[in-house]
């Protein structure tokens, strides 16, 4: 799973953030970051009658719709002949026009895409992942992502939309750091939250969390 988002990660940065990025700071300057997302309202009485064995171990592939899922695992053959350096020599309305011309690329897409499992709103689940912090203290984190793979949304692209996770853990999560993965037990809905790091597909309110363990 994790070299499968790593490889998605990969081309993910030669094709689109490079380019959009060389489109951002020439045309459009510095954006203004957004105000960060509303909390999902609480339920917390309702997750607390919830034990353990409620909650459904989940992988990151069960979030993603199978028609994304298969477009990223059969990348389009012209993605091997790019160099590292393809973008440097060019001008904008050259990226421009590559962009233009990915609109309708079905990889592309999935890179990018929102659609979700509607039979996953309202399940109690449970499912590892990395943490993107939000809202903290000096102790506890508060709201955060939860991502498939170390660095993402900080140091690396966010992946697509619908392989991330926005949480909200009213009782805080202790963090010691960033390249801790976890297990997070919670309840998922498919509410969109949008902020100036990233999109998430699924929202969830955090029950539990644990050390990750294979």
């Amino acid at each position: 799973m994790l070299r499968f988002f790593c490889f998605t990660l990969l081309r993910l940065s030669l094709l689109l953030v490079l380019a959009f990025d060389a489109l951002s700071s020439e045309l459009n300057g510095n954006k203004a970051p957004q105000a960060p997302a509303e909390p999902v309202p609480a339920i917390k009485d309702e997750l607390d009658k919830l034990t353990p064995s409620t909650f459904e171990t989940i992988d990151w592939d069960d979030l993603m719709p199978e028609e994304d899922l298969n477009a990223l695992m059969n990348p389009p053959n012209y993605l091997d002949q790019i160099e590292d350096s393809a973008f440097e020599n060019q001008t904008i309305d050259q990226i421009q026009s590559q962009i233009t011309a990915s609109i309708d690329d079905r990889y592309q897409q999935a890179l990018v895409s929102k659609n979700i499992i509607k039979a996953m709103d309202g399940q109690a689940v449970r499912i590892p992942g990395f943490i993107v912090p939000l809202e903290f203290d000096e102790e506890t984190i508060t709201e955060f992502f939860l991502v498939p793979y170390f660095g993402a949304c900080i140091h690396s692209p966010p992946p697509p939309p619908n392989q991330i996770i926005y949480v909200h853990a009213p009782n805080g999560l202790e963090l010691n750091t960033l390249y801790d993965p976890f297990w997070i037990s919670g309840k998922l809905s498919t509410k969109l939250v949008e902020n100036y790091m990233a999109t998430a597909a699924y929202s969830m309110q955090m029950q539990s969390y644990e050390d990750y363990t294979e």
